[in-house]
């Protein structure tokens, strides 16, 4: 878990001759749509240069307008990237983890198998299903999406479902699962902030999320219906036989699995779980595919390059390895900079105070704490961010109002956690893309659960009962009372 010792910016901690007013704040922020939106969009750039350019920009804003030294922004990117080491850290061992999983025959041996047991009708809301049930029991979407999601990608390309459809699925139940879990860093960082029980947490997002996934599980069976088409004759059972021709897929291949996901269910963290499963992915392949140790080890660096004799499974199995990691890499690091420049400026902070200030009344404190962590994962780039800028910034307001903890951190992950991988250019969707060989905006019409966790929140905020008062607050002064 990131440290709360790297608290953001409040707006009245921003010295009053550097904080940026409401239009100056908006200068930097709509370079960034404009550049991403014209570079990635219309020119079909590389999200890189368009990141570039929208980092020199606010460096810019920050130094030669706002008054801000090199060394203050240095900082508020040295701050970002350091919050976000863990997820690059794990993007770098990710990489490495799936082509020794490759190579060890357990993403093959998954395949081969799910292939037994899937048809097309039931394959979207299965998978859903599944995804989010190892997540809820690991704590982490990224180690889900990473090692089963790569596999239900194979799966359902043998079973003619689009791997945008299968992404969509398989991040709808991971976010389900890891928002949920006492043993996701999301989750307890969204308790920590708001200075909660873990525990009160979840039960606080358990109706929204559970209603909210289970629409997603209902469209992907209508989904399913539809996608299912015919299979051709024999393709199954060709996909089959170019695996088992290939690897060796006995029981045995499914050690790092065993050994990743217990590692995971006894509560070691991320990090070192997945540099075991490399580990025990390397060993798996020396042992029961037979191949030399500096072979295996040449897989953890430079990937695989399978010759199954079928172009389909070639191409599933092919990855990058610890090397292939730069592309993504470099783009996280990009977006972090830009989003520990745009915190340092006090933009953040700026948006977030001239939202508080428009709010009006409990129900409309709700929705306006998700748009704001909706808005920061956008802009900061880290769903951490997300949940931190706006549960600090937002909380007293809560206190005015006679709200509960609970309803702060609910509305804070409900939106933060889930929407990251909706941006092309966030830490979250770069790293879901790069493991599923999929596109960020190909696979969001899929991905049902970020749409639908926030907007039940919102329906729950305006349509719902009233919100609970802490017993500290007098209703009747409170201004909560004016939303009555």
């Amino acid at each position: 878990m990131p440290s709360l010792n790297l608290e953001p910016l409040t707006y009245e901690e921003i010295p009053s001759e550097r904080r940026p007013s409401f239009l100056q704040a908006l200068v930097p922020v709509l370079g960034v749509v404009l550049f991403l939106g014209v570079g990635s969009g219309y020119l079909k750039l590389a999200p890189h240069g368009p990141l570039l350019w929208s980092i020199v920009l606010t460096g810019a804003v920050g130094k030669y307008w706002l008054g801000y030294s090199w060394d203050d922004l240095y900082e508020g990117v040295a701050d970002s990237l350091l919050m976000g080491l863990q997820a690059i850290l794990i993007l770098f061992v990710i990489y490495a983890l799936i082509a020794t999983w490759i190579s060890a025959g357990t993403i093959p041996g998954l395949m081969y198998y799910g292939l037994e047991v899937l048809t097309p009708k039931i394959f979207l809301p299965a998978t859903a299903l599944l995804a989010m049930v190892v997540a809820f029991s690991i704590g982490s979407s990224w180690t889900t999406a990473g090692t089963l999601g790569v596999a239900f990608i194979g799966i359902g390309s043998g079973l003619g479902i689009s791997p945008p459809m299968t992404a969509g699925a398989i991040l709808s139940g991971a976010y389900a699962g890891d928002k949920q879990s006492p043993l996701s860093d999301t989750t307890n960082l969204a308790a920590a902030v708001t200075n909660i029980d873990l525990y009160d947490h979840i039960r606080a997002m358990r109706n929204g999320t559970v209603l909210a996934f289970g629409l997603s599980v209902l469209l992907y069976a209508g989904l399913g219906l539809r996608a299912a088409g015919a299979i051709p004759a024999g393709r199954v059972a060709e996909i089959q036989g170019a695996l088992a021709g290939t690897y060796d897929l006995s029981a045995l291949v499914f050690v790092p699995l065993v050994v990743t996901f217990g590692l995971a269910l006894y509560g070691i963290s991320a990090l070192p779980t997945l540099v075991a499963g490399v580990f025990a992915g390397t060993f798996t392949t020396v042992l029961v595919q037979g191949r030399a140790f500096t072979a295996s080890w040449e897989v953890f660096l430079n990937g695989t390059a399978p010759e199954t004799g079928m172009t389909l499974v070639n191409d599933l199995l092919a990855s990058g390895g610890l090397s292939g990691s730069a592309w993504t890499i470099s783009v996280v690091v990009a977006a972090l900079t830009l989003g520990g420049l745009l915190e340092r400026t006090g933009v953040l902070a700026v948006l977030a105070h001239s939202l508080a200030s428009v709010i009006f009344g409990p129900r409309s404190l709700v929705v306006g704490t998700g748009i704001s962590a909706i808005f920061v994962n956008a802009f900061s780039a880290q769903q951490y961010m997300s949940i931190v800028v706006p549960g600090l910034t937002l909380r007293n307001l809560y206190d005015e109002y006679g709200l509960e903890g609970e309803d702060l951190s609910r509305a804070i992950e409900s939106a933060g956690t889930p929407t990251g991988a909706l941006f092309p250019w966030h830490a979250g969707a770069v790293y879901m893309s790069a493991v599923f060989g999929v596109s960020t905006l190909a696979y969001v019409p899929f991905y049902f659960f970020a749409f639908l966790s926030p907007l039940v929140l919102f329906a729950t905020a305006i349509f719902g009962g009233r919100y609970k008062q802490t017993g500290d607050a007098d209703p009747a002064e409170s201004p909560a009372a004016a939303d009555d």
